[in-house]
């Protein structure tokens, strides 16, 4: 089923119908976005990628794209450079440029690597399928002023060339006690919406009252939640299931698919595509995965 989607008024008119296509290309027009989280070989350095429960063939960045391209996701997101690496041997896949990334070493504070300038002309020089940027934000962070200036600039510059918009929403810093309060996530999402995102990430807490809390906050932007660390397949769906009945717009998973083998990876790239864009019964998608 089709959504109507509200094109934002930063986006010029003749950009309108490039925008339209890259968000229905990510979402199938649905207004749910399924993101194949693949920035985190900056982010966690080597640590989600080799080691125990880990499957080997996750060791190689490889494994990412051959992923992305045999399942079925709204877009794979990772930086500027692995696209540049590996992109011309997969053209099917539709990505999102992260735009921003540090390593878990650093004070939480993320800097520009590319820029929306860089990605519109490295799109048009390789004609791959960009159809948005993605941003973090640590709300918090001794330097949250500067990310916030960064992101507004982002997304205006993003919107200007017709490509949808994801934030990274994440309190963290000396002043953010606890990084998972209920109420200070819904604030981030609040953050989001007023800085003009299509879609912003964050880490969520599978309890009603929160997801109350946050949709309300999030207005006009969508919410997709952080697919956090490996669990249980069945696990995971369920909770994702929660969420998706509880306004969630999708999910934002990574571990929870690159850990595993290829095999397995697609098949739960497409439980969780089955669910947030298909929205297939939750009972027919865990069929598909035993």
């Amino acid at each position: 089923m089709q959504n109507i989607i509200e094109i934002p008024l930063d986006v010029p008119d003749n950009m309108k119908e490039d925008y339209l296509e890259n968000y229905k290309k990510a979402t199938k027009g649905t207004g749910n976005l399924m993101l194949f989280a693949g920035d985190q070989r900056i982010e966690h350095l080597n640590d989600d990628f080799y080691g125990k429960g880990i499957d080997i063939d996750d060791a190689d960045p490889k494994h990412l794209f051959e992923v992305a391209q045999k399942a079925k996701i709204g877009v794979f997101a990772c930086q500027l450079g692995l696209i540049s690496k590996y992109g011309k041997d997969y053209r099917d896949i539709q990505y999102l440029v992260k735009l921003n990334s540090k390593t878990n070493l650093t004070e939480p504070f993320s800097e520009v690597l590319s820029s929306v300038a860089d990605v519109v002309e490295f799109k048009k020089e390789t004609n791959l399928n960009i159809v948005g940027v993605g941003y973090t934000v640590y709300i918090g962070s001794e330097r949250e002023a500067e990310m916030l200036k960064t992101a507004s600039e982002v997304i205006r510059e993003a919107h200007e060339n017709g490509l949808i918009v994801v934030l990274w929403m994440y309190p963290r810093g000396e002043k953010v006690k606890n990084e998972l309060d209920p109420h200070l996530i819904a604030g981030a999402a609040g953050v989001a919406v007023s800085l003009g995102s299509d879609f912003a990430k964050i880490n969520c807490v599978n309890k009603k009252e929160f997801f109350e809390e946050v949709v309300k906050a999030s207005g006009k932007t969508g919410i997709i939640c952080s697919g956090g660390e490996s669990q249980d397949k069945k696990e995971f769906l369920e909770d994702l299931s929660f969420q998706l009945e509880n306004g969630i717009k999708g999910s934002a998973t990574g571990r929870n698919i690159h850990q595993k083998s290829l095999k397995d990876a697609v098949l739960m790239c497409n439980a969780i595509y089955d669910l947030v864009v298909e929205k297939k019964p939750l009972k027919e998608v865990l069929l598909c995965i035993k």
